[in-house]
């Protein structure tokens, strides 16, 4: 098999009722790319024949299955399927993202010059389809408001679950962070800039899925703690990242 232009991961926790399809059209925009490619779905335990549909793809090599055989969480999913990723480029896609492959020629041109693309449903330039309901995107833009202000980190759209990486700034950020909720997007980000990588965000093509399962106002408290414990390893690293870097900027 082709060494991977761009890989892939796809998180997933019981999703039987959408992963064929996200696969299915995650392939063809790919192949439509034309670039050697691979799709690592790393699956959460999920408890509803999710694991099995997605072993009916595995066929083609160039679609893994990774299994986590608790439930670990979603950033620890990413982070798994980050660092066994195999490609020179990594997107991280969630298995709802499907309609964002439309941006994603655009983002491979805006990665020129740049280490992580940020797609984005705030930034100039997004389309978007359906839209989360008002009292969900009222409670997530006030924590997405917490989270920049707590880590310093000036993207606007941190949740969104599309985000093109060059492999090296990928596997540098998730092999430094630490937590395996969702609040992983906010802390890999900021750890990424703390590292001195270079981020730009870009509006892309994207429409929420009707049953979204995450409730806002219940996850709240523990992601706040998530938050702060974030902050804290994200200062901790930069200081240690600084003097490496004003050496290499020396030499």
């Amino acid at each position: 098999m082709l060494h991977p232009r761009l890989s892939v991961v796809i998180p997933v926790y019981n999703e039987a009722t959408a992963i064929r399809e996200a696969l299915g059209e995650a392939s063809e925009k790919l192949e439509e790319l034309g670039m050697a490619w691979e799709i690592l779905v790393v699956d959460n335990a999920s408890t509803d024949g999710t694991r099995d549909l997605v072993a009916a793809f595995a066929s083609d090599p160039r679609i893994v299955l990774l299994r986590n055989e608790v439930n670990r969480g979603k950033g620890h999913s990413v982070r798994r399927g980050v660092l066994e990723s195999r490609g020179d480029l990594v997107l991280h896609c969630d298995a709802d993202c499907v309609p964002s492959f439309a941006s994603l020629p655009v983002m491979l041109e805006r990665l020129e010059g740049a280490d992580v693309v940020v797609g984005s449903r705030l930034a100039a330039g997004a389309a978007l389809g359906r839209r989360q309901p008002l009292r969900r995107r009222i409670v997530g833009r006030a924590f997405v408001g917490l989270c920049r202000l707590v880590l310093h980190e000036p993207t606007r759209d941190l949740f969104c679950g599309f985000k093109l990486w060059r492999a090296r700034a990928a596997r540098a950020a998730y092999e430094h962070t630490r937590l395996d909720g969702w609040v992983f997007d906010a802390e890999v980000l900021a750890m990424a800039r703390a590292l001195g990588f270079e981020l730009r965000e870009l509006g892309i093509t994207w429409s929420d899925r009707a049953g979204s399962r995450l409730s806002m106002p219940s996850v709240v408290v523990p992601a706040v703690r998530d938050l702060l414990r974030a902050r804290a390893h994200v200062r901790a690293q930069a200081a240690r990242s600084l003097p490496a870097r004003a050496a290499g900027s020396d030499s």
